[in-house]
């Protein structure tokens, strides 16, 4: 008899928790707990917990607007685009986006690429763990087998091109120092690995962004090679791929 009774009750309070769940989220709550003393302080709660995970998510954009400027264009995305994943570290995927169509963002053209770094670092460092691809095993294989060779990139492997010095912004923006006042305005590409624990990061080149697409695009080993040497004659594809494998930037295409 208490089986049916527990699991009779079961569904009616699963749907209270979503209907709270749902108006904590929603900028204008419909059901019964919106009038229930304390609700708002719930509500405050968790938008608070939204813009602090943001702050803690974009360290390089909040150097470089101020704490203030930062938080406030943080509650407008929470606003729009409350957390709906516990695992706040996550928070903000489309945080960098919001930035390029915010109109206090108009004089600062730098800003969606910087944000889209800070989102990048979290991406590959929460990224699987899969063993890299190492320059020992590539050795161990002869001309034909390497040529066959179907890598991709590393779960972990972040790139990103920007029409702006967008690298050399963020790294000294992240690292809580001011940029550069002789900074060359020019176009910067990034990559991000994590062959181990922490995640690494430097400038990279168009051959090395061409390289990756292939790769990721299912192409075997010479066919990449084949790829970036059509789009770019003067690329030492050679290095280009010993420099990869020493960030620990590919592994094994999986079946």
């Amino acid at each position: 008899m208490l089986a049916p009774t527990v699991g009779h009750g079961a569904e009616p309070l699963a749907e209270l928790q979503r209907a709270f769940q749902g108006d904590l989220l929603r900028s204008e709550p419909r059901s019964p707990f919106a009038g229930q003393r304390g609700f708002a302080v719930h509500r405050s709660t968790v938008a608070q917990a939204a813009i602090d995970a943001l702050e803690a998510n974009y360290p390089a954009v909040v150097c470089l607007v101020g704490i203030e400027w930062f938080r406030s264009v943080a509650a407008a995305y929470a606003a729009e685009c409350p957390a709906r994943d516990a695992r706040l570290l996550r928070y903000g995927a489309g945080f960098a986006d919001f930035l390029a169509e915010a109109p206090a963002a108009r004089d600062l053209p730098y800003l969606a690429d910087v944000a889209r770094l800070d989102r990048l670092w979290i991406e590959s460092y929460i990224a699987a763990d899969i063993a890299p691809l190492s320059a020992t095993s590539v050795r161990a294989l002869d001309a034909n087998a390497l040529g066959g060779l179907f890598v991709a990139p590393h779960p972990a492997t972040r790139v990103s091109a920007s029409a702006s010095p967008a690298f050399a912004i963020w790294d000294a923006s992240r690292a809580g120092h001011p940029v550069a006042g002789d900074l060359a305005w020019e176009p910067q590409a990034t990559l991000m690995t994590r062959p181990v624990h922490t995640v690494l990061v430097a400038t990279t080149d168009a051959p090395t962004l061409t390289f990756l697409d292939a790769c990721r695009a299912g192409a075997t080993l010479a066919a990449c090679v084949e790829h970036v040497t059509r789009s770019h004659p003067a690329a030492r594809v050679d290095l280009l791929f010993a420099q990869l494998l020493t960030a620990g930037a590919l592994t094994l295409a999986q079946e």
